[in-house]
C-alpha cells in the first residue's frame, strides 16, 4: 500500500460522509418550501405525519441498518459496501429531485426515497470509519478520522445553510444538488479505493438482525408518535400505540441481546464491550449525541420564532437566516476537530474528550441564563465554544474507539458505534420536544389567551387557539410560518380591526408573547443537556490512557499507559475485560 492512497481513502470518505451528513439536515430549513412545492400544508389535521417522518425517515433507517451494514463490510469488504452506499445514496438523490407528484402521494413518496438515501447513507457511516482504521497507521488515526469526524458534524450544520439558500430557488435543488457529487464520488471510490483490512468470513445472523431491526424500528416510531398530541393530551407518550412500541420494541431488544450471547457468529459483538476505550466511548457517544442532537431544534425555533422577527426579520427569511446565525458553531467544529484528532494521537483520547464534554456543559449552563432576546454577540461566542467543544471531543473519541477494535471487527465496532449516536439523535430530538412542549405547556396558553384578548379577538377564539398542543406553535415556529396567522386563520382576523389584524400578525407580538414560557422551556432543555454532557464527561474521562490494538500480534498493545485498564471498584464490572492482554 502506497503512502498516497491513505491520502485518498480520507478524502473520499470525508466526502461521502459529508454529502451524507449535509443531507441529513438540509431538509429542516427549506421544508417550508418542500411543502409549497407540493401543494401541502403540513400543519393540518392529519399531515403533521408528513412533516415529522420527512425529517426523522433518514435518521431511523440509518440507526437500524448501520451495524447490519458493518458487519457484512467485516464479511464482504468494507470497500465494496461502502461504494455501493455512494451509489445507493445518489440514486435516492435523483429520485427525490424528479417528484413528479404533489399532495399527500408526494410526501409519501419523498419519505420513501429519503428512506433510499437512508440505507446508502447507513453504508457509508458503516464502513467509512473502518476504511480509514485500514488504511492510516495507528499514530495518525486521530488526525484522519479526526477531519472525517469534523465533516460528519459540520455537514449537520451546513446542510441548514444550503437548504436556506436553495430551496427558495428552487426547491428540488435541495435534493439534486447532491446528484455530481454522488456520481463523482461514486466513481471514484470504484476506481481508487481497494479493502486492504482483514475480512472474516461468517454467517450472517438472521435473528439477530430481524429481531434488532424490528425492536429498533418500534422504539424510534413510538419516539416519533409520542412528541405529537394524543385526544386531550398536549403529547402521545400514554397513548396504547406509543407505550406498546416502546415497551414491546424494548422487549425485543432485550430478546435481540439474548440471541447475541448465544450465536457463533453475532451481528452486534457483546464481548467488544469487554474493552474499556470501547464502552467508554460509546457511553460518551450516546451521551454527547443526546445533548447535541436536539440543539438544532432549540436554537432553530428560538432564532425563527423569537429573535430573528424582533430584530426585523419577517418569518418567512427567519429559516435561512437561523442557519447563518448559527455559523459560529460550524466554525468552531472546524477548529477544534482536526487539530483534537492530531493531538490525541500522540496524547490519548482522555484529556480532550474529557475537556471537550466539560466545555460543551459549561455552554449550556450560560445559555441557560442568556437573556432571550439576547445581544447576538454573546449569543455567537456561546456557539463558538461550544463547537469547540464538541469538537474536541469529537474526533478524539472516535479516535479511541476504532484503535481499541481488532481488525476484523472494525467494521462491526464503527457500525455498533454509529448506532449509539444515530439513535441517540433520534431520542434527543423526542426528548427535547418533550421537555418544550411540557415547559410551553406550563404558561403559554394563559398568556396566548390574555394576549389574543386584549388585542380584539373573541373570547371563544382566543380560548379555543390557547388550548391547542403547544406542539403547532412550535412547528409553526419551526417551519418559518407566521404562528398567530397559522393559529388564528383568516376568519377570525377578519372579526377584527385592521390595526389589530397588523399588530397581531407582525414581528413583535408572537415574540413577546411566548418569550416568558419559551425561557422556562429552555430552562428545562439546557439543564438536561448539561448533565448528559457532566455524564459523558465522566465517562471519557474513565477511558483509559492512550492504546491501540496490535495489527500484527491481534493483541491489545500500548502506546502510552495500561493497554486494559480495569474499571474503578463499582463501576461497570460486568463490562470489565476478562483477561489483562486481548
Amino acid at each position: 500500500m502506497d503512502d498516497n492512497y491513505k491520502w485518498i481513502a480520507l478524502s473520499n470518505t470525508t466526502l461521502g460522509i459529508l454529502m451524507a451528513t449535509v443531507n441529513s439536515s438540509i431538509l429542516l430549513i427549506a421544508l417550508p418550501d418542500i411543502f409549497r412545492g407540493i401543494h401541502i400544508d403540513p400543519l393540518a389535521p392529519g399531515n403533521t405525519n408528513y412533516l415529522l417522518w420527512m425529517i426523522l425517515s433518514f435518521l431511523v433507517v440509518t440507526a437500524v441498518l448501520v451495524v447490519s451494514l458493518g458487519r457484512l463490510g467485516d464479511m464482504y469488504g468494507r470497500v465494496r459496501m461502502y461504494n455501493l452506499g455512494f451509489a445507493i445514496f445518489t440514486l435516492g438523490s435523483i429520485l427525490l429531485s424528479v417528484t413528479w407528484m404533489s399532495g399527500s402521494s408526494a410526501a409519501l413518496w419523498l419519505i420513501g426515497m429519503r428512506v433510499v438515501q437512508g440505507i446508502g447513507g447507513a453504508m457509508l457511516f458503516a464502513n467509512s470509519s473502518a476504511i480509514l482504521t485500514d488504511a492510516f497507521p495507528p499514530h495518525q488515526r486521530g488526525l484522519a478520522l479526526g477531519i472525517n469526524g469534523v465533516a460528519a458534524i459540520a455537514g449537520s450544520f451546513i446542510g441548514l445553510v444550503l437548504g436556506g439558500v436553495l430551496a427558495p430557488i428552487a426547491w428540488r435543488l435541495v435534493f439534486l444538488v447532491s446528484v455530481p457529487i454522488g456520481v463523482f464520488g461514486t466513481v471514484w471510490a470504484y476506481m481508487k479505493l481497494r479493502d486492504v483490512g482483514v475480512r472474516r468470513p461468517a454467517h450472517i445472523d438472521w435473528w439477530g438482525n430481524l429481531t434488532f431491526a424490528v425492536g429498533l424500528i418500534a422504539v424510534m416510531v413510538g419516539i416519533t408518535y409520542g412528541i405529537q398530541p394524543y385526544g386531550g393530551h398536549t403529547m402521545g407518550w400514554t397513548a396504547p400505540g406509543v407505550l406498546a412500541a416502546l415497551i414491546g420494541g424494548t422487549a425485543i431488544l432485550a430478546v435481540f441481546c439474548v440471541i447475541e450471547t448465544r450465536v457463533a457468529q453475532p451481528m452486534f459483538n457483546l464481548s467488544l464491550f469487554r474493552i474499556r476505550a470501547f464502552t467508554a466511548g460509546n457511553v460518551a457517544t450516546l451521551l454527547a449525541a443526546i445533548g447535541r442532537g436536539g440543539l438544532q431544534f432549540i436554537l432553530i425555533i428560538w432564532l425563527q420564532g423569537i429573535w430573528l422577527p424582533r430584530h426585523g426579520y419577517d418569518f418567512a427569511e427567519t429559516p435561512l437566516w437561523a442557519g447563518i446565525y448559527m455559523l459560529p458553531m460550524i466554525a468552531g467544529f472546524l477548529l477544534a476537530g482536526p487539530a483534537s484528532g492530531w493531538l490525541s494521537d500522540r496524547y490519548g483520547a482522555r484529556p480532550f474528550a474529557t475537556g471537550g464534554m466539560l466545555l460543551a456543559a459549561l455552554t449550556f449552563g450560560l445559555l441557560e441564563v442568556l437573556p432571550v432576546n439576547f445581544p447576538y454577540g454573546l449569543f455567537a461566542l456561546l456557539l463558538l465554544f461550544n463547537g469547540i467543544g464538541m469538537g474536541l471531543f469529537s474526533s478524539p473519541n472516535r479516535a479511541g474507539i476504532m484503535n481499541s477494535l481488532p481488525p476484523d471487527q472494525r467494521g462491526a465496532g464503527a457500525g455498533m458505534s454509529a448506532t449509539f449516536q444515530n439513535s441517540a439523535m433520534v431520542l434527543s430530538i423526542g426528548i427535547f420536544f418533550s421537555l418544550m412542549i411540557v415547559g410551553l405547556a406550563a404558561h403559554l396558553p394563559s398568556a396566548l389567551h390574555d394576549g389574543l384578548v386584549a388585542h380584539g379577538v373573541p373570547d371563544a377564539d382566543a380560548t379555543r387557539v390557547s388550548h391547542l398542543p403547544p406542539v403547532a406553535t412550535l412547528f409553526a415556529s419551526f417551519l418559518g410560518y407566521n404562528p398567530i396567522q397559522t393559529l388564528l386563520g383568516p376568519g377570525v382576523l377578519h372579526h377584527v380591526s385592521a390595526a389589530q389584524a397588523h399588530q397581531l400578525t407582525g414581528r413583535a407580538f408572537f415574540p413577546e408573547l411566548i418569550s416568558g414560557p419559551f425561557a422556562s422551556a429552555l430552562h428545562v432543555a439546557f439543564t438536561f443537556a448539561l448533565v448528559a454532557c457532566l455524564v459523558a464527561a465522566v465517562a471519557s474521562a474513565l477511558r483509559g490512557g492512550l492504546y491501540h490494538h496490535d495489527d500484527e500480534t491481534g493483541a491489545e498493545a500500548a502506546v502510552e499507559g495500561e493497554a486494559i485498564e480495569p474499571f474503578p471498584s463499582g463501576i461497570a464490572p460486568a463490562l470489565m475485560p476478562q483477561e489483562p492482554n486481548r
